[in-house]
C-alpha cells in the first residue's frame, strides 16, 4: 500500500525544522552581531570619517581621503613587504606541514591521535608566552645564536630580522595548515593509489597525479589559514621583529596610536579584511566544500 504525503504537512515540518535550528543558532548569531558585525561597521564608518589637524576624527565630514592615501609609497612598501613575509610563511608552512599530515594520516589510529594531540599542544600555552621563548632562544646569548656560532655558521643572529619574524610566524601557524592537510589526505581512497602503482606509475607520478589533486582542498584550506592571519600579523613582528620594518599589524596599531588617524587606520584595517574576503572565497571557489 502506498503512502501519500501531505505536500502541505511536508512543508510545515520543514518550516518547523527551521524555525528550531534558527533557535538553536540564534544565541551565537547575536553573539556575532554584537562582537563582529557592529564593531566592524564602525571600522568602515570611521575609514569614510575626517582627520582634523587636532587629530581628532569627526564622522560630519565623510569623504575617502582615507581609501587615497592607501596608494602612498610607504603604504605600497608596507603592503608588499607584509604580502611578502605572509607568503613565504605560507610556502614554508606548506612544505613543512604537507609531510607530517602525510605521515600522520598513513598511521594507525592509535598513534595517528597521539601524533594529532602533539600538533595541538601549542595551544594549550599562551601565544604571547610561545613567541616571548623564541625571543629568548634568538637573542644573542640564545641556543640557537651559540649553536649556529659553534657550527661555525656566523654568529646566528637573526633577532630583530625578517628571518626571525617569518621563523616565528611559521612556528606559530604551522598546525593550521597540519590539521586542513590530516583532514584532506586522511580521506584519500588509496585504492586509487593502488591502482596507478598497478598501472605502472610511479611514486611521484601516483602522488602528482592522485595525492595531490585529492588533496588540494587542504591545501588551499591550509594556506589560508597561514596566509591571513601572517599578513596582518602584530605580535611576531614586534616581538621578534622588533618593528625595525613596519608590517600591516604595526602599521595599523602605529596610525590608531601614535598618528593619531583613525581614517587611515580604518581603512587599513578595511584592506586586511578585503585579503581575508577573497581569501575566503578563492576556498569556497576552488573546492572548500568538498573538504
Amino acid at each position: 500500500m502506498d503512502v501519500v504525503v501531505d505536500p502541505g504537512l511536508e512543508h510545515q515540518a520543514e518550516r518547523a525544522r527551521s524555525r528550531q535550528g534558527f533557535l538553536m543558532g540564534l544565541p551565537a548569531i547575536i553573539y556575532l552581531f554584537v562582537f563582529f558585525v557592529i564593531p566592524l561597521g564602525f571600522v568602515v564608518m570611521y575609514s569614510f570619517a575626517t582627520r582634523t589637524r587636532t587629530g581628532r576624527t569627526e564622522l560630519a565630514g565623510w569623504n575617502v581621503e582615507a581609501y587615497e592615501r592607501l596608494g602612498e609609497a610607504v603604504v605600497r612598501a608596507v603592503a608588499f613587504r607584509s604580502l611578502w613575509i605572509a607568503a613565504v610563511t605560507t610556502l614554508l608552512s606548506l612544505v613543512l606541514a604537507y609531510p607530517l599530515a602525510y605521515f600522520i594520516s598513513t598511521r594507525r589510529p592509535a598513534t595517528r591521535n597521539m601524533l594529532l594531540v602533539g600538533v595541538m599542544i601549542p595551544f594549550w600555552s599562551n601565544f604571547l608566552i610561545r613567541t616571548y621563548a623564541w625571543r629568548v632562544l634568538l637573542d644573542s646569548d640564545g641556543i640557537f645564536t651559540r649553536i649556529m656560532s659553534g657550527v661555525g655558521l656566523g654568529d646566528g643572529r637573526i633577532l630583530f630580522t625578517n628571518n626571525a619574524v617569518i621563523l616565528g610566524l611559521v612556528y606559530g601557524y604551522l598546525p593550521f595548515m597540519v590539521l586542513p592537510l590530516y583532514a584532506a589526505i586522511e580521506r584519500i581512497d588509496w585504492s586509487l593509489v593502488e591502482g596507478a602503482r598497478d598501472l605502472y606509475a610511479s611514486g611521484w607520478s601516483a602522488f602528482r597525479r592522485v595525492v595531490w589533486p585529492l588533496s588540494k582542498p587542504g591545501v588551499i584550506a591550509g594556506s589560508i589559514l597561514v596566509f591571513v592571519p601572517s599578513f596582518g600579523a602584530y605580535v611576531t613582528p614586534a616581538i621578534l621583529g622588533g618593528n625595525k620594518k613596519g608590517l600591516m599589524g604595526s602599521y595599523i596599531v602605529d596610525q590608531f596610536m601614535d598618528a593619531r588617524n583613525g581614517p587611515l587606520g580604518s581603512s587599513l584595517s578595511v584592506l586586511v579584511l578585503v585579503v581575508m574576503l577573497m581569501g575566503t572565497l578563492i576556498y569556497f571557489r576552488q573546492g572548500g566544500r568538498s573538504l
